[in-house]
């Protein structure tokens, strides 16, 4: 009997640790939307136009030669933050252009909260959309995409992470990270959004890649699934 009172007393300890993480990651989730609400009425009142969210530019300079996630994770540096329309466009005109920039270099633009690393909570179960441009017309792509992500106009915003431009040799390629690769739907929504907001050809093919293929194969671009 006192041992199966022990083992019940066990899983009601369980279930009440349980319960309180969900209790504490609800709060922490009322306490950010709080926030959040905070930052919008104070941009408004300062005549300024506040984004749904705040956004952060990061780089990172590509050292050549073997690839280890360490040394990648150690050169993406951190630009500037910003949560209204006046700061996107601050931020952004002191940005280097990407014809300017040298290769191999990515530029992020990513939710706050959210590093640009395959491992990061929010990416690890994701993928990315991918395409690939010529070098002189990458930068009005660029800046077409920056503009969807920050004013909110791509499809399944909430599963978008954020946008990297990647300088390469001989092209420069776009891509737009999500959170959850398996939900099929939503990804192929989000492929429609893209080529609806970059005004690509509706018979343009993209490319898709899940995170976890990547850490498999320690590429970003290579061996990528072909989705019209």
């Amino acid at each position: 009997m006192d041992t199966i009172e022990k083992q019940g007393d066990g899983k009601d300890r369980s279930s009440m640790e349980v319960a309180a993480k969900e209790r504490e990651s609800g709060n922490e989730k009322l306490r950010k939307e709080a926030e959040e609400r905070d930052r919008q009425s104070r941009d408004l009142r300062e005549g300024l136009h506040p984004l749904q969210q705040k956004f952060v530019f990061w780089y990172t300079r590509r050292t050549p030669g073997v690839r280890s996630q360490t040394s990648y994770e150690d050169n993406i540096k951190k630009i500037v933050e910003f949560s209204t329309v006046e700061g996107f466009w601050v931020s952004y005109c002191h940005l280097v252009r990407p014809s300017s920039l040298p290769n191999p270099t990515d530029l992020h633009l990513f939710k706050e909260g959210i590093r640009p690393l395959w491992e990061d909570s929010a990416n690890c179960n994701g993928g990315k959309w991918i395409i690939r441009f010529k070098k002189v017309v990458s930068g009005r792509f660029w800046e077409d995409l920056a503009l969807a992500l920050v004013g909110d106009q791509l499809d399944c915003g909430d599963n978008i992470c954020g946008a990297v431009l990647s300088i390469r040799f001989s092209e420069d390629i776009l891509s737009v990270w999500n959170r959850n690769a398996s939900d099929h739907q939503t990804v192929m929504a989000l492929r429609d959004s893209i080529k609806r907001q970059l005004k690509l050809p509706h018979s343009y093919v993209m490319e898709y890649k899940a995170h976890d293929a990547s850490l498999r194969d320690n590429s970003s671009y290579r061996n990528t699934w072909l989705r019209g």
